[in-house]
C-alpha cells in the first residue's frame, strides 16, 4: 500500500500539534496507576520494598506520582518533522 498525499498531510499536522503541545508544557506529572506500572516494568527497587511492606503490613502503599520533564529539542523535532511531511505533501501529485 502505498503513502498518498493525504496521508503525508495528515501526519505532518499531527506532529506540529505534537510539537506545538511539547513547546507549551514544561513538564508531565504521570497518573499513579501509569507510575505504578513503569516502576513493576522496569524493575525499580521501590516496588520490591512497597510489595514487601504491602505483604507484611496488608496495607496499599503507592509510590508518589512520576513527573516527567522532556528535554526542549523534542518540540523542534516534531515541528520540523512535521513542516517537513506538510512541504512534502504539498509537493506531491494530486490523487487520481
Amino acid at each position: 500500500m502505498d503513502i498518498t498525499r493525504n496521508q503525508y498531510f495528515l501526519a505532518g499536522l499531527v506532529l506540529i500539534f505534537l510539537g506545538l503541545e511539547f513547546r507549551a508544557i514544561e513538564s508531565m506529572q504521570l497518573t499513579q496507576e501509569f507510575t505504578q506500572f513503569l516502576a513493576r516494568r522496569t524493575n525499580h527497587p521501590a516496588v520490591a520494598t512497597t510489595d514487601t511492606v504491602d505483604s507484611v503490613l496488608g496495607t496499599n502503599t503507592k509510590l508518589p506520582p512520576k513527573t516527567i520533564t522532556p528535554p526542549e529539542w523534542v518540540g523542534y523535532s516534531f515541528l520540523s518533522l512535521g513542516a517537513v511531511l506538510v512541504l512534502h505533501s504539498l509537493a506531491m501529485p494530486k490523487p487520481g
